[in-house]
């Protein structure tokens, strides 16, 4: 048995069912079949042209138990092929009747649920709901309580992106990140231990002040631990930031434009990543921060295009740097006095509505406020940020792979809490 040397032989078949074909040969424009029956010659058999190709759309779940999801948020994709066609997000999993519980506790005793809206960030959250209250009231915060306020808003906020950098280094399929991360979030959580007696949901920042002063050495281990942990920072970069497959994954994709951030409301890293130096600390100052110097993190589109799922990434690990700046600041101007104003035990409100917005780590967090004069609110109203810039994810997928989802939702950074409330 021979084959023509002007042919390339692709495979060799031994059929079952008609063992009289024995080889076959692929030329450019015919398949051959050599045959014992067709004695020495081949057995010429033009080749099909394929017709159109078909494709049917399926829809896929993504969540809420999807390894990839962040927190319970179940995802409808419509896709064709491995294109994603629409993204509908499924929300309420972890609905708990926040308002409705803030318009039936004391103002004071509604600080422990703030703790769990975005659970990340419980010290932001005491300080927004707090400023509200003291607006409304007409309330006095001693200024030594207004720099502990901040160094605790601070810390907090390097935790809450400490874990967003470990989660999308997971995302992306790197495993180190994540333990490097928490490896420097335990001294912070340490740190907020030995300010309040907790670690994570916190409620330490308070009506009027903070729950207690600082403890004795409080300072200098805090500045040991900015010693410590500013240098990591660059270690972080050079470990995922510039790594060629992490800017492969995420640059160029998920893009939000400066109107399209502007339309959709969006607010912290994710429309600050499109150019937009929207940041209240600066722009609508409170507590502090109008006496402290920081910049304002914006992305340049440095590794693909402005406003990519690299920028956003980009700006909490440039934002954690300002977070040092400032909080060495406020260590070096802690006045002495009182931690907190002396307010009457059963504490009642004047009659009146408020809005109050405060910088969390993911965004605005707002709390609306209406007093019908009397120790409980009438109204309560959260405005989270996650679940704001949630609201453009359908508009980010459109015409991406399956795979790059991931990457568009660790991007946004979401905390379920916060979304459903």
């Amino acid at each position: 048995m021979r084959f023509s040397t002007r042919d390339q032989v692709k495979r060799l078949a031994c059929r079952p069912d008609d063992p009289t074909i024995v080889g076959v040969s692929h030329s450019q424009d015919q398949v051959r079949t050599f045959s014992l029956l067709g004695g020495d010659g081949w057995i010429d058999e033009p080749i099909e042209p394929p017709g159109d190709v078909e494709s049917e759309e399926m829809i896929v779940n993504m969540g809420p138990q999807h390894p990839s999801t962040h927190g319970v948020l179940r995802i409808e994709l419509r896709t064709d092929g491995e294109s994603v066609l629409q993204a509908t997000p499924h929300l309420g999993y972890l609905h708990r009747c926040k308002e409705k519980i803030g318009e039936n506790l004391p103002y004071y005793q509604f600080i422990g649920y703030t703790d769990r809206l975005d659970y990340l960030s419980a010290m932001n959250n005491n300080l927004a709901w707090s400023m509200a209250v003291e607006q409304l009231a007409g309330i006095s915060v001693p200024r030594r309580a207004e720099f502990i306020r901040v160094i605790a808003c601070e810390l907090n906020r390097i935790a809450s992106h400490l874990v967003s950098f470990g989660t999308y280094g997971l995302d992306m399929g790197a495993f180190t990140p994540f333990l490097y991360a928490f490896r420097e979030r335990e001294y912070i959580l340490d740190l907020f231990e030995q300010m309040c007696g907790a670690r994570l949901t916190l409620s330490y920042i308070n009506i009027g002040g903070v729950t207690w002063d600082l403890p004795p050495g409080f300072e200098d281990k805090l500045i040991e631990f900015l010693d410590y942990f500013e240098p990591k920072i660059d270690e972080y970069n050079r470990l995922l930031t510039w790594n060629r497959i992490f800017v492969k994954r995420t640059a160029g994709l998920g893009v939000i434009s400066k109107s399209l951030a502007i339309d959709y409301a969006l607010s912290g890293p994710c429309i600050r990543a499109s150019g937009v130096p929207l940041d209240l600390r600066r722009d609508r100052p409170y507590s502090v921060y109008p006496e402290l110097e920081f910049d304002v993190i914006v992305g340049r589109g440095e590794a693909g295009q402005l406003g990519d799922c690299w920028d956003r990434y980009w700006v909490k690990m440039a934002e954690m740097k300002e977070c040092c700046r400032i909080i060495r600041q406020c260590v070096r101007m802690m006045p002495s006095g009182l931690f907190r104003a002396k307010l009457p035990r059963n504490m009642k409100v004047p009659p009146g509505e408020i809005y109050v917005e405060a910088e969390n780590p993911r965004g605005h967090l707002g709390f609306y406020i209406e007093s019908a004069g009397g120790p409980i609110p009438q109204r309560v109203k959260i405005r989270g940020p996650s679940f704001v810039n949630l609201s453009i994810l359908p508009e980010l997928v459109r015409g991406v792979l399956i795979a790059d989802i991931p990457a568009i939702i660790g991007s946004i950074d979401i905390v379920m809490g916060e979304v459903d409330r």
